[in-house]
């Protein structure tokens, strides 16, 4: 049976006995990265007196997805697999998603443990109120791409969550400051390790306040939902705005009698 199990995502206390119990008796790993994950078993072996598994190991990733599909579909009803990413909660922002849809598609049993997720503990630590949020992942690295998915990741109504590199992290402050200066954001670093650290103001003021600091390790960024105004945009106001054509056109359909579609096709041709 194949079985996808969260690992910690710093510290190795936070893996669960029901995860150390699974990997004494697993036969194939299935790792983001091997190397990763065979250091992660000394260190419980070492710590915490989980017995090694005696198992075969593969790295399973974007590349080479559909190869260990090919060569390990048939073995997930009768073997004892795992499959785990380098840190947290498998098929979020990795490549397990492959492995869900195979066995969905081959109607295949599978379990999904549940564990240590950067995308929860970075939106419970952010004190946003709103009690529910968007998950944006990494977002493109360059380009229009990347510029409309942060643009709908700031007008979604919702705090949304993104993952970013410490060599990016200064480029999505200036991002986000050229948008909204005083955007409120909350922004971890390294959680659940030795240097976690906790930040929450506008954009501009973080921006100042890290700007000389060697940025490093890994950033969960939570953007702070845009605040509503009394005053309201008018149309010419709204078309100005820098937005991609989906969230303008939700805009525009709340001040008039046409539907999103419409104002969406509207926009494609402008």
């Amino acid at each position: 049976m194949l079985t996808f199990v969260p690992t910690p995502i710093g510290n190795p206390q936070d893996i669960t006995f029901r995860a150390m119990k699974l990997f004494e008796k697993t036969e194939i790993f299935l790792c983001e990265d091997t190397r990763h994950t065979k250091h992660l078993l000394r260190l419980l072996e070492e710590r915490f007196g989980m017995l090694y598994p005696d198992a075969e190991f593969y790295s399973f990733n974007e590349h080479n997805g559909k190869e260990r599909l090919a060569q390990f579909g048939p073995l997930l009803n009768s073997k004892e697999i795992v499959y785990v990413s380098d840190a947290g909660m498998p098929v979020i922002s990795d490549p397990g998603q492959l492995l869900v849809a195979y066995c969905q598609q081959e109607r295949i049993t599978y379990d999904v443990l549940p564990g240590a997720s950067a995308v929860t503990a970075a939106y419970a630590a952010s004190g946003f109120e709103e009690g529910k949020f968007l998950f944006f992942g990494f977002l493109p690295h360059k380009g229009s791409p990347r510029s409309s998915a942060l643009s709908e990741a700031m007008y979604s109504g919702y705090p949304t969550v993104l993952y970013e590199a410490p060599h990016r992290l200064e480029k999505l402050l200036k991002e986000i400051i050229a948008i909204d200066p005083n955007r409120e954001l909350f922004l971890a670093k390294e959680m659940s390790k030795k240097f976690q650290t906790y930040y929450k103001d506008t954009a501009k003021n973080l921006h100042v306040q890290l700007e000389n600091s060697t940025i490093r390790g890994e950033w969960a960024v939570v953007i702070g939902a845009k605040k509503h105004k009394e005053k309201s945009l008018s149309f010419d106001e709204i078309l100005a705005l820098d937005l991609p054509p989906k969230p303008k056109a939700k805009l525009l359909a709340k001040l008039s009698d046409k539907s999103i579609k419409e104002w969406y096709e509207i926009l494609l041709k402008k």
